[in-house]
């Protein structure tokens, strides 16, 4: 009789165990990225030059979706896909950082953990080649939220971080681009005008590029991502929203996490991420709802430009932008990658 009720118990410890498996298994889980958005034009694509942009979001999604798939965190997931963009020359990030006034590279990014409320950041970095990965050292290994420049490069030293040569992030694209910046910005002088109203005149596609995740596991945690070359012709060591946790990033367990994209000073000004998880947490409002409020009415009467990838506690997805265009591509468990440009596709 003992024995019987040795086995019986025996089984249904096992039944326990598999129904908790199965139902860790149920549970959903999300990822979505973003590319930047600005002044994306159709007209500018070839059909080849658009598959490729296609092409490398697909892979930035799935690689970050492959981790949440196999029981990873929501951190490495978003890691994993900011890595796949920031070593592509497409995206102002890393590898296609834009170009400084003085023909330099300063990179800033800043991850946020949801589960902890645990963040790192770097800014003005130029011999770091995946800028998200010393964020992520700086929330895991030091003290602080964080750091700038050459003291951020020296903390990457006793982390085992190799430098690269600054000049590894040149690409011919970019430098067109700031030659361009420069020659308008150099028009406006001669018209007697000063330089905060030369930079107004820039376009939206020198003031903005970013690349960012956000990411729901199957634990329930929920991080966020942001990495960026900053601004074309950027001076005077500026630095814009991405590694200001609340305004380019930020997460939250039970709420939301958001990585923004667009002209940084109306998203530090504005506090965009934050703002938008406040607007979930207090106001009790969508995810959908909340993203749309911020970037399409509140930063639109602002005069700000830009667009967010944003994700709740139950996998739902936002990416809403106000700008002619927004790379970016979701997936949710159990389904395909979906990758847009535009508005409608």
């Amino acid at each position: 009789m003992k024995n019987k009720n040795k086995i019986l118990a025996i089984l249904l410890a096992i039944s326990s165990v598999s129904s908790l498996g199965v139902m860790a298994d149920d549970k959903p889980f999300s990822i979505a990225i973003h590319g930047g958005a600005g002044t994306i034009k159709p007209s500018n694509f070839t059909p080849e030059k658009e598959q490729a942009y296609r092409d490398k979001l697909k892979e930035a999604v799935d690689a970050g979706y492959a981790v949440l798939d196999k029981g990873g965190s929501s951190l490495n997931a978003v890691t994993t896909a900011i890595n796949v963009l920031e070593n592509s020359p497409f995206f102002n990030a890393g590898k296609g950082a834009v170009y400084t006034h003085n023909g330099q590279h300063e990179m800033d990014a800043s991850i946020m953990d949801g589960q902890t409320m645990k963040a790192g950041a770097v800014a003005g970095v130029k011999h770091i080649k995946n800028p998200i990965d010393l964020a992520r050292l700086v929330m895991d290994k030091s003290v602080h939220v964080m750091l700038y420049g050459e003291g951020a490069e020296e903390f990457a030293l006793t982390q085992g971080v190799a430098l690269v040569a600054n000049e590894s992030f040149d690409t011919q694209h970019r430098y067109e681009a700031l030659q361009r910046a420069k020659d308008k910005m150099e028009k406006a002088k001669l018209e007697n005008k000063d330089y905060l109203a030369a930079h107004s005149e820039l376009d939206t596609e020198y003031k903005v590029g970013t690349v960012g995740a956000v990411a729901l596991d199957k634990q329930g945690n929920i991080s966020a991502g942001t990495s960026t070359g900053g601004m074309t012709n950027k001076r005077y060591g500026r630095i814009g929203d991405s590694p200001i946790i609340g305004a380019g990033t930020y997460a939250e367990n039970g709420v939301c996490a958001v990585s923004a994209t667009g002209h940084g000073e109306y998203f530090i000004r504005y506090q965009v991420a934050g703002d938008i998880c406040a607007k979930v947490k207090y106001q009790n409002k969508s995810i959908i709802q909340a993203a749309d409020e911020v970037i399409n009415q509140r930063l639109i009467t602002a005069g700000g430009t830009g667009g967010v990838i944003a994700i709740d506690q139950r996998g739902n997805i936002a990416t809403p932008f106000n700008t002619e265009g927004m790379y970016r591509a979701t997936r949710k468990s159990g389904e395909k990658a979906q990758v847009m440009i535009w508005r409608d596709k």
